[in-house]
């Protein structure tokens, strides 16, 4: 996969913060840009989906320039800062929730997208504490019938739109090969280890979480559960592990046309690609994916500042490999081990200059503009 050298190459490198790995981007005066230019550096910045700090808007909150003058894609909400290991982040209640979301969406031009992590059980954003009802896991609510799961569904779409929030990174259609697996089967968000029965239970919450105007994200592809590393810390290999019934759920939501979205896995398979993990696989995305499954709709990464990648590649190989791969947006979470307030200007110059320098076709970029316009 990557020899050894190379790993440490890369690890030294990856020490330093990604703000100052990337300062000199901005060291430049603000040029300006030719309308086809603009017009490009647009549909980039409709790519990037963005973590920021903060429980309510203020003027001099980075997202305000990010969303008004860089037309991100979208935005994702946490209730913990892991940088910074503190609450809150972004989330106390439901009334502030709501406002926090009316304000984000007032500052757009057009539809922006509101995402959240909220699966239930251990991967719930939306705590109990801070007055939001409680949410059962995945795999609890399987095991107790198809009417718990609608009911977790329903109670967390109807929650999801109150507050205005319009995507959520859910359900988990991993398989629970590998209950151990640190990461989906012990934090029990898988919802079995039979695949019809994880392809049921997704269509149950896809349905549900879009009849409220939530966009289904089904995630990790192509698949997390038999793995047995945390992709969060570093890379997973699944080569022996992984197997062809793990894409049964998206076979068949594909199929049924049920899927709009889905969410990519960091893990290294290769089954599917020799060198590098499916986020940045071509082999994966768009070969199989796309042309095997015949799957037309966006495709996001998973968090790009999960160990997986950051201790494997620098930053502009990650944004160029995953792009060409086939992947339409980018998840910049600025919730792993560093923020950078300045990580959007940063990314849009980043590919604005491979764009421009050859690396990347506008068409490749206008592409995932365009299914990124479609969805929305």
């Amino acid at each position: 996969m990557i020899n050894t050298l190379q790993k440490k190459f890369r690890k030294a490198l990856l020490l330093c913060p990604l703000i100052c790995c990337l300062s000199c981007v901005n060291a430049q005066p603000t040029p300006e840009y030719s309308p086809e230019d603009q017009a490009l550096r647009r549909e980039i910045g409709q790519m990037l989906v963005v973590g920021f700090r903060g429980t309510e808007i203020a003027d001099t909150n980075h997202i305000v320039r990010d969303i008004r003058d860089y037309h991100i894609g979208g935005v994702i909400l946490f209730e913990y800062d892991v940088p910074s290991q503190s609450r809150p982040r972004n989330i106390t209640s439901p009334k502030q929730l709501k406002a926090l979301c009316t304000a984000l969406q007032g500052l757009s031009e057009e539809k922006l997208l509101i995402g959240i992590d909220q699966e239930g059980g251990r991967v719930n954003r939306l705590k109990q504490t801070m007055g939001f009802p409680p949410f059962k896991s995945a795999q609890q609510s399987s095991k107790e019938g198809d009417a718990s799961v609608r009911y977790q569904a329903k109670l967390t779409a109807k929650t999801l739109a109150d507050a205005g929030i319009n995507l959520d990174f859910a359900p988990c259609v991993d398989v629970n090969v590998n209950p151990n697996c640190p990461i989906i089967g012990k934090l029990e968000r898988s919802f079995g280890g039979d695949p019809s029965r994880v392809t049921t239970c997704a269509k149950i919450w896809i349905s549900e979480l879009q009849q409220r105007g939530v966009i289904a994200c089904p995630k990790h592809f192509p698949g997390h559960g038999s793995s047995k590393d945390d992709t969060h810390l570093g890379m997973a290999d699944v080569s022996d592990t992984w197997t062809d019934a793990e894409l049964e759920p998206y076979r068949q939501l594909i199929a049924q046309g049920q899927m709009r979205m889905l969410m990519t896995t960091h893990v290294f398979n290769s089954q599917l690609d020799s060198i590098y993990p499916a986020t940045l696989s071509k082999a994966t995305l768009t070969g199989l994916l796309r042309d095997s499954l015949g799957y037309t709709g966006v495709i996001i990464t998973d968090d790009m500042a999960m160990g997986a990648m950051q201790r494997e590649y620098s930053y502009e190989e990650m944004l160029l490999r995953s792009i060409l791969a086939g992947a339409d947006m980018l998840c910049l979470s600025n919730n792993g081990q560093y923020y950078n307030p300045d990580i959007v200007p940063q990314t849009v110059d980043i590919i604005y200059q491979m764009v421009k320098r050859g690396k990347i076709t506008r068409a490749r970029i206008h592409e995932s503009a365009e299914r990124i316009k479609k969805l929305k």
